[in-house]
């Protein structure tokens, strides 16, 4: 299988492959996808737009997970990346490629084995699960490919819980899905 990870960002937008091969982990492809702050917002927008597409078409991976943001104390920072994640949403969908949304607690936990792990500590971990010579830099680069390496495993536990209970959203147990319930 084959995973493109996105870490959505309107300025700085991180994109990391990974593949699994044979019984390990392999990374392909990783780097980042900048927008001129100069630009107007749709003009960002469309630039990131078309550069994820032309990404995804080139890499044609199986599967492409996007980090969901959940909490942000800046709320015009989450707005952005809120954009950019949306947009990462729909460079997959055109592609016709199956989408997953973790959040950053799901990927540090998948990844390091703490939901509360930093930066440093996600850049180390992601450095030996795919043997890489040095850290992934930037950060955007190894959240990721964080990403791609959490859906590898967290997918496959997905997929069969899926084939259990059919098509609903079918979380692991460490984030039970939420329902939300309307006012009467």
């Amino acid at each position: 299988m084959f995973v493109l990870g996105i870490d959505p960002g309107l300025s700085c937008c991180g994109y990391g492959a990974v593949r699994r091969a044979g019984g390990g982990l392999q990374a392909i492809s990783g780097g980042v996808v900048r927008t001129d702050t100069a630009l107007e917002l749709p003009d960002r927008l469309e630039l990131l737009h078309r550069e994820l597409r032309g990404l995804v078409a080139e890499l044609s991976p199986d599967a492409v997970a996007v980090e969901r943001v959940l909490f942000q104390t800046n709320a015009r920072t989450a707005m952005a990346v809120g954009q950019a994640a949306g947009v990462a949403l729909l460079a997959a969908a055109e592609a016709g490629c199956p989408v997953a949304q973790y959040s950053a607690n799901e990927v540090k936990m998948a990844v390091v084995g703490f939901g509360g792990a930093t930066k440093e500590q996600v850049q180390r971990m992601v450095r030996a699960v795919l043997g890489l010579a040095e850290p992934p830099r930037p950060p955007d680069v190894a959240d990721a490919l964080a990403l791609a390496i959490c859906h590898l495993g967290a997918g496959a536990l997905r997929r069969r819980l899926a084939a259990v209970v059919g098509d609903r959203d079918v979380r692991p147990p460490l984030a039970p899905a939420r329902v939300a319930q309307g006012r009467r």
